[in-house]
Order: C-alpha cells, then structure tokens, then sequence
C-alpha cells in the first residue's frame, strides 16, 4: 500500500460508464486519489436508466451474463457483489420466436433444450451437447488472452493465443462455425444472434464469439433487481465509499499536454491536474473532441474514419397500462429472411421491411421499475449506425410504426391505447444525448482486424499517461469484458506508477499479468 507520509497520485476518470467505475473501485482501493467526470446526471453511461413518468428503463444493457468477473473486482475491493446487488437467474433466459415458424424457450436444462431443438430439427438436437463442450473448450483456451494487455505485435505471440488459434478458426464466421453442428437455419440463429451483443452480423462476426452463446448456457442470464443501472449505482456506491470523489454533471470539455503526455483535464470548475487520466468516453468521440488530431500519430481522425463500427439501435421504453402477462422476460423475434435484414443494416444501410427486434418485459421479474397496475417494455430493433442513405427526422415515425406493427406478430396487440410515457432513441439522438461516434451504440466493430493489438490499447499508444476501458479497447465490447478492460488498465496504470495494492491478488501488476516492467509513457 501506499506509504502514508507520501501523498497519494491522483488518476481522473473520464466517464462514469461500467469500466471507468470498475476503474474508480480498483483504483481507490490501491490508495489512489481517483475522481471521476461525468457529464450527465447519473453514473452509468449507456449503462444507465431512464427514470421518467414513474417508470424506470435500461438506457442499454439488460442481459447480465458471466457475473464472474464483477464478483471478483467486487471481492478484490472488499465488497460481495451478492450483498450490493441483487441477481435474479433467469430460467429461461428468453423466448426466441421464429417468423419462419417454432420457437424456443432458451434454458440452461440441457435435456429440455434438446427436446426443443428437436422440435425443430430432429437431426440437430443432438448436437446441443457437442456444442457446449467445443466452445468450452473454445472459451478455456481463450480465457487468458481476454486477461492480458496486447500492447506491442510481439504480444501476438503469446503461447496462450498461439495455443488456441486452432479453436478459433480464423477466417471463419459465426454462423460457418455453428454449421459444423446445426443444419436448421433457425437452430443456428439460436445460437449466434447474441453478436448482436456486439453489434455485428453472425455471418460476419469472427468464429470466436460462439463464446458468447456458450457463456448463456453455461453460467446463465441474470437480471439485477432495477435493472442493469443497479450495477453501474452499486459501482458508484462502493467507490466512494473506497474514497473515490464522482463529479456528476461536470463535464470535460479539454485536456491539457504537455508534449504528448495528458496531465489533466478541464471542466467548468477548472483545470484538474493528474498522474494518470482513464478515458473511459466513447472512444472515437472523445478522440475527435478532446484531443488535438496532430497528437494523435496512430488515431488520427483519418485513420477513424477508416474504421469499421458497431452498428446501431432504434430504441422504444415504453410505460404502459397493465401487462402482457404471456410474455416472458427477454423476447425475440427473428424475421423471415434473417440474413436479408442484417444485408440492410450492415451494408445497404437502410431500413428493413421486415425487422427482427427484441422486447425486454421486465415486469415479470422485477416489480421494482414501474407504479402498480403498470409495466415497461423495452423495444429494441438493431439499424445502421448513421448513414447518409436514412433521415431519421423524416424516419423516426414510420420506422416507429412499422415495429409497433411487428409486435403485433408477438402477440402484442392494443399496444397503442396502453401506452402512459414513451422515449425513442435513433441513432442521431445516441450521437447528439450520448456523445457516441456515427451512434454505434456496440463501438467499433469486432472484426480481426480490429480486435488484440489492433484495437485502441488498453495502455493508449498516442499518449502519455493515458489509459483506455470500455468497448472501445480490448477486450472489446459487453460488460464483462469492459470489467476486463478495467482490470488491465488499472494494472497498467499501477504499475507505471509504481503501487502495489492488496487487490492484485498479492503480486505487482506486471507479475499478475505476466509482463516484464515497462514505463509505458509516450514521449
């Protein structure tokens, strides 16, 4: 621990989302002086609520999955994330409705979930088993190289990634690698539409992330008691109570340099000098705000522009009267041409005729979110991230109309006369509300040629004392590995500083993570 003669170094964190708050935790709990900027109102970013009318939404995130990694930070600072924050499993995770006919009632029984595949396939029921221990296999291999920095082309040569490259398949998508096991389209979709969790195509997101499918299965789905905002305010919570100071409504409108190296940033109360600073912004955005381009050598504007992002979402939260009681909790509809609806969204970037979508109906779970005798619904249809080709000041209420209508084909009827308080969100309003490149809601987009070293370092090349979490930075995108991306960055930042902390599992960051010592700082 710190010596306590010596004053402690402060760290800003940009951004109140879920990594810089797994930040402000970590690093507080090392003896830091942590502050934390946020612009809005209320800790969270896209992983936040909307409270409005008396009704209370996830802004973004509802699925909670693979609680693992949080329950260890929560553990490393001297916190049970069992007693902060209430878990609900979710059995079954959610209801899967298939334009083309069937659906399925994802479990994590894996008997019942044969019997339903079969129901649809007979050939494919089989292969449910056979699947869950491939991508076991898949995910033990690759589980260290999500622990690790890839700060330099020789990281590639880590034995962990070179030993699971057989796994991965590379060159190979989602969906080619779900054939290896499911001939049914619709089993396949089962198994892959959660790139979505990513922003990308199953027919184009790397083989890797069947992971992602597996993790469901294997660890379940679970719902927080008030919603995914309930994780990122018991974050906040324990980080002050670790000593950690969160200026809500302030934000950081420039840095300050010297040379390359950040040394502080500046809000409306003035200039805040700093050891270290975490951006834990929508990358690109912040990039293009707050730093200089002629700072940036590997992240110039030029070079974003050139970069592949995420895609977006068209978001409906929605109080209404009463309920619809045969939903379940996580609803999803998968249109008739699947493939054709994600062709429009990701490379004619336009508005489908027949959209799949999800609706999050959380009431069944969690009473905590809406007045008695009413209930939220959370809609939510993946589009384009802003593109030349859709105006949505001339979209917006169409597109609005043309998925009300296809709620109907959910069984959602009369949804208009019910309807108490409504917000809709389009990709202009995540760009122009919530500061998010192109709004691409997932950031940028997960291909390989964007992910390990090639994704913005954890340890951020272009500046000195500069650090990176969230969906930006490797791991990549979701929260369990933006909670991964804190722990990294935060090693990092402690060992170029030069603290120890408890939390480090007894050893100095460079030796949990495997690293020689390195002062990281750009000249």
């Amino acid at each position: 621990m710190i010596n306590d003669m010596m004053q402690p170094k402060r760290v800003n964190i940009i951004g109140a989302g879920p990594g810089g708050l797994a930040s402000a935790m970590l690093l507080a709990k090392a003896g830091l002086d942590v502050h934390v900027f946020e612009k809005q109102p209320r800790v969270g970013g896209r992983t936040s609520a909307i409270e409005k009318d008396g009704f209370r939404f996830d802004m973004g995130p509802t699925f909670f999955m693979y609680p693992e990694i949080l329950a260890e930070i929560f553990s490393s600072c001297g916190f049970s994330l069992d007693k902060e924050i209430e878990l609900k499993s979710l059995d079954p995770f959610y209801r899967l409705i298939f334009e083309k006919g069937g659906q399925i009632e994802a479990t994590p029984d894996v008997e019942n979930m044969r019997r339903q595949i079969a129901a649809i396939s007979p050939v494919d029921a089989d292969q449910f088993p056979k699947f869950l221990e491939d991508n076991r296999e898949k995910f033990k291999a690759f589980k260290p190289v999500l622990q690790k920095p890839f700060s330099r082309l020789t990281d590639l040569l880590d034995p962990n990634l070179l030993k699971s490259v057989p796994r991965l398949r590379p060159g190979t998508s989602v969906d080619t690698d779900l054939r290896r096991f499911f001939e049914d389209d619709r089993v396949r979709v089962a198994f892959s539409f959660q790139s979505k969790y990513l922003g990308m195509s199953p027919f184009r997101c790397p083989s890797l992330f069947t992971i992602l499918s597996f993790l469901e299965y294997e660890y379940g789905v679970h719902h927080p008691i008030g919603g995914c905002a309930a994780i990122s305010e018991g974050m906040a919570r324990c980080a002050r109570r670790l000593g950690a100071t969160i200026h809500l409504g302030e934000e950081v409108t420039g840095l300050t340099f010297s040379g390359r190296t950040l040394t502080g940033v500046q809000t409306a109360d003035g200039e805040h000098s700093a050891d270290a600073t975490i951006i834990n912004a929508d990358f690109a955005h912040a990039m293009r705000k707050l730093v200089p381009d002629a700072l940036r050598k590997r992240w110039s504007n030029r070079s974003i522009d050139r970069k592949k992002f995420s895609c977006s979402t068209f978001m409906m939260y929605l109080g209404i009267e009463g309920s619809y009681s045969h939903l379940h909790h996580h609803n999803i509809f998968i249109a008739e041409d699947y493939a054709k609806n994600l062709r429009e969204i990701e490379d004619e970037h336009t508005l489908s005729e027949d959209p799949s979508f999800y609706v999050q109906n959380p009431g069944v779970t969690d009473p905590t979110l809406a007045p008695e005798g009413m209930s939220t619904l959370y809609v939510l249809a993946p589009v384009s991230h802003q593109h030349g080709n859709i105006d949505w000041t001339e979209a917006k209420v169409p597109f609005r109309q043309k998925i009300i209508e296809q709620m109907e084909k959910m069984g959602i009827s009369g949804l208009e006369s019910r309807i108490r308080s409504e917000t809709i969100y389009t990709p202009d309003d995540w760009q122009a509300q919530q500061s998010i490149h192109m709004g691409a809601t997932f950031n940028l987009a997960h291909n390989f040629g964007q992910m390990l070293n090639l994704r913005p370092r954890n340890r951020f090349e272009d500046l000195g004392q500069t650090y990176l979490v969230g969906g930006g930075t490797h791991p990549g995108s979701g929260l369990p590995v933006i909670f991964e991306s804190a722990r990294i960055s935060s090693s990092l930042l402690l060992k170029d500083l030069g603290v120890a902390s408890d939390w480090i599992r007894g050893g100095r960051p460079e030796e949990l993570l495997g690293l020689e010592p390195k002062v990281g700082f750009a000249s």
